[in-house]
């Protein structure tokens, strides 16, 4: 591209020379001629004595040649000093022949290290043509500084076309390190190796990529460490349940005289244990189906009703728990989702809220909308959670205290299906301890808006 630039240019600073230079010959021999021809208008008929006296009297010293002929084109005066035989023979010059028709002619030509140039006008007089003056230039210094601007033109070209080429060579070997960078940052990260960082600084567009792609990497370098937490943390819990339904199986086939007491106590056993797993189970797979965002269906719910519905269903397990449950709900409540998501959303902060409660405590639950949203509140009066772990109670599989939870048969899945699902929704969820003592969740939706149901 700059070799063709540079082509261009040259080329076109060398003609448009060339071209105001034959443009200033054309104007200068122009006004020559038309001296000329205007002081041998006075004349009659041209003849070879009174021509000459009137060409030398104007000086013909700044052309190579100047040619008047009569009206057939016979020379009567050549600058060139002819010999006397040859005056009055016919010029074979093309150009006094047009100009012998009353055109004004200008020819001009740059070869072989010299500008050639022609012009010719009519002689006029009374209104008829009476002959010719023919000018003929034969200019090599004008050649010599078109010759030396185009020698210049084409050093600085070169010179140029050279700086260019280093420049793009050099521009290329750092492009294409750092990108060779970048790709076997890429390759590294692809095969799982999520602690490569690429070390690029550039304020460039490259460097930019790079920071993103860093980025990207320390996301799935945390995804993945969460994932294995999560999968050891999910084997973990299948693996409990299992061992115990296999150590108390196990203990009743093993042994053939245990007594009928003892054999329904392991069979009840073996039921909890059972009903653990099927806990589990069902919480691992909400949370995938919220990873994977499965069962997109929404729909109008009226958070009122779900919350009602869930307070009916817990009510047994607060009266056993001794809790005492106490709901304020607002009208008009409405969110765009799905209503069995949400209602876990509710059941699992109301079930948690009973199940960490003291005997004789109280759960309430607090609806209303706020402007655009729509804000749900469970208080309790538990212990709370320790300040430093509050953090941590949405995470999966987290305990704040491992050898209640185990009693209370909990998986530590519950706060965690609550976060995913708010976040689906565009909502949020925040735990605190409350001044009185307890905890306090508060969840915000997104309320519904009437642009967001189609007909």
């Amino acid at each position: 591209m700059v070799c063709a630039c540079l082509i261009a240019i040259n080329i076109r600073l060398i003609t448009n020379s060339r071209d105001q230079m034959f443009e200033a010959k054309r104007s200068s021999m122009f006004n020559q001629a038309s001296l000329f021809a205007s002081s041998l208008s006075s004349l009659r008929t041209l003849q070879t004595e009174e021509v000459r006296r009137v060409m030398e009297l104007l000086g013909v010293q700044n052309f190579s040649r100047v040619v008047v002929t009569d009206e057939l084109a016979g020379v009567v005066y050549d600058s060139t000093e002819l010999r006397a035989e040859e005056l009055g023979k016919p010029a074979g010059e093309e150009e006094i022949s047009l100009a012998l028709e009353g055109n004004n002619v200008f020819r001009s030509s740059l070869r072989g290290g010299a500008v050639s140039s022609r012009a010719c006008m009519p002689v006029m007089s009374r209104g008829r043509t009476i002959g010719a003056v023919f000018l003929y230039e034969y200019d090599t210094a004008q050649a010599s500084f078109i010759d030396s601007l185009r020698q210049n033109l084409l050093r600085i070209s070169l010179f140029t076309a050279a700086a260019a080429l280093g420049l793009g060579v050099l521009l290329g070997y750092l492009i294409s390190r750092r990108t060779r960078s970048i790709l076997s940052g890429i390759r590294g990260i692809g095969s799982g190796q999520y602690d490569t960082r690429i070390t690029d600084r550039g304020a460039d567009e490259l460097g930019e990529i790079s920071r993103e792609i860093n980025l990207l990497a320390d996301r799935l370098e945390k995804t993945e460490s969460v994932r294995q937490r999560f999968v050891s943390d999910a084997s973990h819990e299948l693996k409990t349940p299992l061992a115990a339904i296999t150590l108390l199986s196990d203990s009743i086939v093993q042994n053939e005289g245990m007594d009928r007491e003892t054999i329904l106590e392991f069979v009840g056993d073996i039921g909890r244990e059972a009903e653990r797993l099927g806990r589990v189970t069902q919480q691992l797979q909400a949370l995938t189906r919220l990873d994977s965002r499965a069962g997109e269906r929404r729909e109008r719910v009226d958070l009122r009703l779900v919350a009602e519905e869930a307070l009916k269903m817990l009510r047994t397990l607060a009266e056993q728990r001794q809790v005492e449950l106490k709901g304020t709900m607002d009208e008009g409540c409405f969110l765009l989702a799905n209503p069995d998501e949400i209602h876990q959303v509710v059941f699992n902060l109301v079930e948690n809220a009973i199940k960490y409660n003291i005997p004789g405590g109280m759960v309430q639950v607090l609806l209303f909308r706020r402007e655009d949203t729509v804000q749900l509140m469970v208080d309790d009066t538990g212990e709370g959670v320790p300040p430093e772990k509050l953090e941590h109670i949405f995470d999966r599989f987290y305990r704040v205290d491992e050898s209640r939870t185990e009693e209370q048969g909990g998986s530590g899945l519950g706060l965690s299906i609550v976060l995913d699902a708010v976040r689906k929704y565009g909502g949020s969820v925040s735990a605190s301890n409350r001044a009185g003592g307890g905890m306090r969740f508060h969840v915000t939706f997104p309320a519904l808006r009437d642009t967001d149901i189609k007909e």
